[in-house]
């Protein structure tokens, strides 16, 4: 403590010689030393006071207004929509339950619905369901053609843009295309309402509109639609009917040249073999056919 009161009085230049002499014999003198020659070049900074008033005054005078921030509605307007999107994504995710089947050109799929009714889709068709609510209302859309075998419960609906087919538990065959809309029954009892108008469909029996026209069927002895065996069965069906699901089931694209399309088609063709195909649905009409790539033309044959 006394060595540090020296140090003081030193710096302050209130030591005697003597003491002086005393402190430099200290072994920490130099470091001393080093604050002395420090301390000596620091200067209390000297204040000008007419000099900071006026700058006072100046600054009170020259205060800046706050500055207004304009906003970036660009900015606001994307954010909003990165919320909207992710709102929307949620929706989706944890209350949407909807569930589809859908199949491809030359494609068919077999699957179960909840109640373990099971649903076999030809080509280039699609189901869609809602699976959370199917105990409660066993409801689906179809487009295309679907096969049902269903378990008997509630009533078991298939809506079409053309109609809607309604049962308890049996099997059945429907069929909504281009301007062509059949239903087929194959056990138990089928309703179809179409136009407002409902129509009870036992075993062996077929409702069928085709341009908006209902048509009378015959009557079939049939267990199960033909296609369920990779074949496509016809009875005085349009031939544009039948070209179609030629493409359908071989993904070509037929053209026909000099043809009437409207003309009707009674036969079938296999799905396994596209020449035989093809021959299967020209020679009866008496027609031609050539292929030139994945394209086919159709035309009328030429007698020699």
């Amino acid at each position: 403590m006394e060595k540090e009161k020296e140090i003081v009085k030193w710096l302050d230049g209130e030591l005697s010689t003597p003491e002086i002499e005393d402190l430099k014999q200290s072994k920490d003198f130099k470091s001393i030393e080093k604050i002395a020659h420090y301390a000596s070049h620091l200067a209390t900074p000297k204040v000008d006071a007419q000099q900071a008033l006026a700058a006072l005054k100046n600054r009170k005078l020259t205060k800046k207004s706050p500055k207004v921030r304009n906003l970036n509605f660009s900015a606001f307007y994307k954010i909003a929509a990165v919320f909207l999107i992710a709102l929307t994504s949620a929706y989706f995710l944890f209350y949407n339950t909807n569930q589809s089947f859908e199949t491809g050109i030359a494609q068919t799929t077999t699957f179960q619905l909840p109640d373990n009714s099971e649903v076999i889709l030809n080509a280039s068709s699609k189901v869609v369901f809602n699976e959370k609510n199917w105990n409660k209302k066993r409801d689906l859309t179809l487009e295309g053609e679907a096969y049902f075998q269903v378990q008997k419960g509630k009533t078991f609906s298939v809506t079409t843009t053309d109609g809607v087919v309604q049962v308890l538990g049996t099997h059945f065959d429907v069929k909504q295309r281009n301007n062509f809309y059949e239903v087929s029954c194959y056990e138990g009892l089928v309703s179809v309402t179409y136009n407002g108008k409902t129509v009870k469909l036992p075993p062996g029996k077929t409702f069928r509109v085709i341009n908006k026209q209902i048509e009378n069927v015959e009557d079939f002895d049939a267990q199960h639609p033909s296609w369920l065996q990779k074949e496509s069965s016809f009875t005085r069906v349009p031939l544009h009917q039948v070209i179609a699901e030629l493409e359908r089931q071989y993904d070509i694209k037929i053209e026909t040249k000099e043809i009437d399309t409207s003309k009707l088609f009674t036969g079938s063709f296999t799905h396994t073999d596209q020449k035989i195909a093809l021959e299967a649905v020209t020679i009866p009409l008496q027609l031609s056919y050539s292929i030139k790539g994945e394209n086919v033309i159709f035309y009328k044959y030429a007698a020699q």
